[in-house]
């Protein structure tokens, strides 16, 4: 996989001549158009064809991006026998520096400039469009009238997060917020597969719907329904499971896969079961769990297992490289190197870093992974010293920072208490900024003055 260096990246990589088609979409993220190319000889007609599904259209196959001639430029994505070679269309030059920062540290892709952007730079990027990412919360609540009482002193406690369940039974929507919810991951109408509501034989199996009921009940507990619902504020992403019918057919393979555990999905996180009503889903420590959060793992994972079968979908058609978290998947495996733009930290302590303001600063050792997401791996060890922006604090320029020093209005969460370990003279250490959740900054390697 191509990955973001610190600094500017290099020169777009010789494009292979084999293609086996395009895809012409709006990205969900910055609601801006793109076309895709599927180049090398890894990719295939019905790889591609999936791809573009997953973008809501159609897959056209040997057309190419060549017929747009106003661009911002192109980014590349992959190895270099399976790239996704995307064409980034328009013509506002405003939109060069979030576009280039979304490609290379948001998408971890390489991206060349088209004429209207050349020597762009992405520190006069905020960010790239998406909202401020609002910490969870756990939040309790006297139950619903007519409903037992709670598992917490007679409340029902529920984490206002995307990995969080309510307790068994109840509805996620009555015990939290789904408006927080839907800042800590990007939300964006997508319409359902096409075979949505055609009729389905199997509801009138007993056994069957009763496993079908089971699922929807499971969802509902969680914060899954923020997003997968027409109660959502634009509409549904996808699947919803207030669809007429049965729900199950608004998938596409992919999303099925996620939920019989064949893709890898633990960077999107998780609550350990203990501290989330008995609810979990896929971790590094279990990657092969279910993308939904759910009280029953082997359970959740033998219906969409089932699901896949009914569909003659298997599981080699889902090698271990297939998509799971995305972009997240990219950022929990970034290599860094050595800080090259003059990153790092100052004889005085004063910290410096590249593409504009951040809300959480990392100084860790220089062996420590990359920070993924909240709440399970947003403090991977050998974290020294971290500190947050609350969402409705103002986030902090480079070089206003001191090693140790939270600015005022700012939480240190690493350490928790005490000061921050001194750094030794010479040795190297780990710059990881990001302007919000999952977009960084800088990720590089410094070493103390």
């Amino acid at each position: 996989m191509v990955l973001a260096g610190c600094g500017a990246k290099g020169p777009l990589p010789e494009k292979p001549e084999i293609n086996v088609g395009r895809c012409v979409y709006t990205n969900g993220f910055s609601r801006k158009p793109e076309c895709r190319e599927y180049r090398g000889a890894k990719w295939t007609e019905a790889a591609a064809t999936a791809d573009c599904r997953d973008q809501n259209k159609s897959f056209e196959p040997g057309a190419t991006c060549a017929e747009f001639t106003d661009t911002l430029g192109e980014c590349v994505l992959g190895q270099a026998d399976q790239y996704t070679w995307i064409t980034m269309i328009g013509n506002d030059a405003a939109a060069c520096a979030s576009t280039k920062r979304g490609c290379e540290f948001f998408g971890g892709g390489t991206f060349g400039p088209s004429s209207l952007c050349s020597g762009v730079d992405p520190d006069t990027s905020t960010g790239v469009g998406l909202p401020v990412f609002q910490w969870p919360e756990r939040v309790c609540k006297d139950p619903m009238p007519g409903e037992a009482p709670g598992k917490s002193n007679g409340q029902v406690c529920t984490w206002e997060m995307i990995s969080g369940a309510t307790e068994e039974g109840r509805a996620f929507e009555n015990y939290a917020s789904c408006d927080r919810v839907r800042t800590q991951r990007p939300y964006y109408p997508v319409p359902a597969n096409v075979d949505a509501e055609k009729e389905d034989a199997r509801l009138a199996d007993p056994a069957y719907a009763a496993e079908l009921s089971w699922v929807k009940a499971q969802i509902n507990s969680t914060a899954c329904v923020c997003c997968h619902s027409t109660r959502a504020p634009q509409g549904p992403s996808n699947w919803y499971v207030d669809q007429r019918g049965n729900f199950l057919n608004g998938f596409f393979n992919r999303g099925l896969a996620m939920g019989a555990g064949w893709i890898d999905t633990a960077s999107f996180g998780t609550y350990p079961s203990s501290e989330n009503n008995g609810f979990h889903r896929a971790s590094p420590e279990a990657p092969a769990e279910s993308i939904f959060v759910t009280t029953d793992q082997a359970r959740m994972k033998r219906f969409f297992e089932a699901e896949l079968a009914h569909r003659g979908v298997k599981r080699e058609d889902f090698p271990p490289q297939s998509y799971g978290a995305g972009p997240l998947d990219i950022q929990r495996q970034y290599v860094a190197e050595a800080c090259n733009n003059g990153e790092g930290i100052s004889a005085d302590g004063v910290l410096t870093w590249r593409l504009g303001a951040a809300r959480y600063v990392y100084v860790m050792e220089a062996t420590s992974a990359p920070p993924g997401v909240p709440p399970n791996l947003d403090l991977p060890p050998g974290v020294l010293w971290r500190f947050d922006v609350p969402w409705t604090g103002t986030a902090v320029a480079s070089g206003t920072v001191k090693y140790g020093v939270a600015p005022e209005g700012t939480l240190q969460r690493a350490p928790l208490m005490g000061p921050a370990p001194a750094l030794e003279s010479g040795k190297q250490y780990y710059l990881y900024v990001m302007a919000d959740i999952a977009q960084p900054n800088t990720r590089c390697l410094f070493t103390a003055p």
